[in-house]
């Protein structure tokens, strides 16, 4: 099964009023396993950085300003997602953005129903605590040490990933019972190797040998005669 975890970074959080995406991170999850694949790209959002957003991602205009534009890059993004379900954090958010970023060249938008929220996830495995990405990475023992500056969308989409299947049950989610026990039944129908018994009888040496052993113990209850000697 394909997945692309997905996070995005904005210039605010208001898409209908003007806020654009600025960074792109997706991560390549085939059977809940990161394959190494990502897509990662930065956008230059052909609008101001406001100073509070810059405080969250470390995103400058200088930086971004010989980034492409989204409508350079939406092919190969595209591309890269396919019809992959995808995993978000706070789905949407990202949802929202993307949307407005793909109806605004003429793009149909992606359906809500293609994306898992992982908060939803979080809310309904831990009730009434804290789920942002920050408290999940601490719960799960995720390292993120590289996320104590700025949030960034690749990063961010591989802390989410390791999340992710702590939040599928961990290290063997898809362990497969029917699978084993198609195998044991398999084992258990495969031809066996004939092999000739081995002698048990004991040979007149050993007989001797034991008959010799005996004597030396004293009183053997083999040898009383009536059940009131014991």
């Amino acid at each position: 099964m394909r997945e692309i975890v997905l996070d995005t970074e904005t210039t605010g959080t208001n898409h209908a009023g003007g806020d654009r995406i600025v960074e792109i991170g997706c991560v390549e999850l085939i059977n809940l396993v990161p394959t190494g694949k990502v897509y990662h790209q930065y956008l230059n959002p052909e609008r101001p950085m406001p100073p509070e957003a810059q405080a969250v991602h470390g995103l400058s205009d200088d930086f971004l300003r010989d980034k492409p534009v989204f409508a350079e890059v939406v092919d190969a993004f595209l591309n890269f997602i396919g019809e992959a379900p995808l995993v978000i954090h706070n789905a949407a958010f990202d949802m929202g953005f993307l949307n407005a970023e793909l109806q605004r060249l003429g793009f149909a938008a992606l359906p809500a129903a293609r994306a898992t929220d992982t908060v939803l996830m979080a809310r309904k495995k831990f009730p009434g605590q804290r789920n942002n990405l920050d408290a999940l990475c601490e719960r799960f023992q995720v390292d993120r040490s590289a996320r104590k500056d700025f949030h960034g969308a690749l990063l961010d989409a591989q802390l989410l990933a390791a999340v992710y299947l702590e939040l599928k049950g961990g290290a063997q989610p898809t362990f497969d019972i029917a699978a084993t026990a198609s195998a044991v039944v398999m084992n258990v129908g495969a031809a066996r190797q004939f092999r000739h018994p081995r002698p048990h009888a004991p040979t007149e040496a050993e007989r001797d040998a034991h008959a010799e052993f005996l004597k030396k113990i004293s009183h053997p209850l083999w040898l009383k005669e009536t059940a009131s000697d014991l």
